[in-house]
């Protein structure tokens, strides 16, 4: 398992994100500059850059062709796989063991569970699985797939390269008539005995994978299960040991959940902190038994607002990468915050997340 080493290189000092912004926002005609990116391994081109012809002299013409411009991604996505296996022929895995992970007062049943691959199903931290029950619908088709944030590192739970590892709710509800209704494919999980099969569809997605650089900062924002993807980004920072990646930088996790019950994989998280306090930082936002010093409910963007001048200047670094995984309304509280901060440095913060959004620095999974 290699991760490729990328140069970010300022062209100038006007070009970074927050620039771009500011001067978006004091001339809206004006067009936006941002960071260029050097690779050490460039992988992509862009297609059809037309030709130039250049006059030498009244007798004689030279074309050049225009220097295609490559575009190289700040993440770890090479030789990254995606829909190796689909839904007409799916991987069949075993479960290997299945945890509750909440406590006995939690509202709800959230479990870890880790599946076989024997190394068929390459995935890299930050992608997703997608998932086929057993059994028929309604109608006597197959259960459509449920894509799942895959929680282990790459190398699996085992460091073996031969299982995924997935963190899921129990989905339980009452409906409109009153009756109660369990999600099919959460259930069937949460249900699911060792050596039992399950279908296994992908792996897919490359919005969530880590920054290739060793050095930058990741801040992390996830509510309940929206941990999944960054308990695999810190199991490969702190956890493991690997040739061509040693984590130097700045992570920061603000978990957000509903009671004490309910904090997924605290004692791995407490553990980590305590091995690399210089570089974890981990914030708890417990909903229904914390307040801020207002008595608001500690929600996830409550707690950050507790350090938002820290994390403003944070965003202002042009090695900084924010991924945010849970609940789709989050992000708006997270705006809230940054609003007005962007607005005493002259910046539209709209304009800059669309900025930081380009430059794969701002990366968002919402459900």
């Amino acid at each position: 398992m290699a991760a490729v080493t990328a140069a970010a290189v300022s062209l100038s000092s006007s070009s970074s994100p927050a620039a771009a912004a500011k001067a978006k926002a004091a001339s809206p005609s004006s067009p936006c500059s941002h960071l260029q990116f050097l690779s050490l391994y460039p992988r992509r081109r862009r297609h059809g850059a037309r030709a130039v012809r250049v006059q030498v002299s009244s007798t004689e013409t030279a074309e050049s062709e225009a220097v295609k411009k490559e575009k190289v991604s700040k993440k770890q996505d090479e030789g990254v796989v995606t829909n190796k296996y689909r839904p007409k022929e799916p991987y069949i895995g075993r479960c290997l063991s299945n945890t509750r992970i909440t406590g006995d007062d939690a509202p709800g049943e959230t479990w870890h569970m880790v599946f076989s691959t024997e190394g068929e199903v390459p995935y890299r931290e930050g992608q997703s699985i997608g998932i086929i029950a057993d059994g028929e619908d309604k109608n006597g088709k197959p259960h459509k797939l449920r894509l799942y944030s895959i929680a282990s590192s790459a190398l699996g739970d085992f460091g073996d390269s031969k299982t995924v590892s997935l963190c899921v709710k129990r989905l339980v509800y009452t409906n409109d008539q009153g009756e109660i209704v369990k999600g099919v494919c959460s259930n069937f999980l949460c249900d699911l005995k060792p050596s039992a099969e399950v279908k296994i569809t992908g792996p897919v997605g490359k919005e969530m994978l880590m920054p290739k650089d060793p050095n930058a900062t990741i801040i992390m924002l996830a509510t309940g299960t929206g941990i999944a993807p960054f308990r695999s980004f810190l199991w490969k920072m702190f956890f493991e040991e690997h040739e061509d990646y040693k984590y130097t930088g700045l992570a920061w996790l603000f978990l957000g959940v509903p009671t004490s019950d309910t904090l997924l994989y605290k004692e791995e998280l407490e553990k980590m902190k305590e091995m690399a306090p210089e570089n974890f930082r981990l914030d708890f936002a417990v909903s229904r038994e914390q307040t801020n010093a207002a008595g608001e409910k500690m929600y996830i963007q409550t707690r950050m607002a507790e350090y938002k001048e820290e994390l403003w200047e944070l965003l202002k670094k042009d090695n900084t990468y924010v991924y945010m995984c849970g609940l789709k309304g989050m992000e708006k509280g997270i705006d809230d915050i940054m609003v007005d901060l962007a607005a005493k440095d002259g910046i539209d913060w709209m304009e800059y997340k669309k900025q930081l959004k380009k430059g794969e620095q701002w990366n968002v999974e919402v459900y």
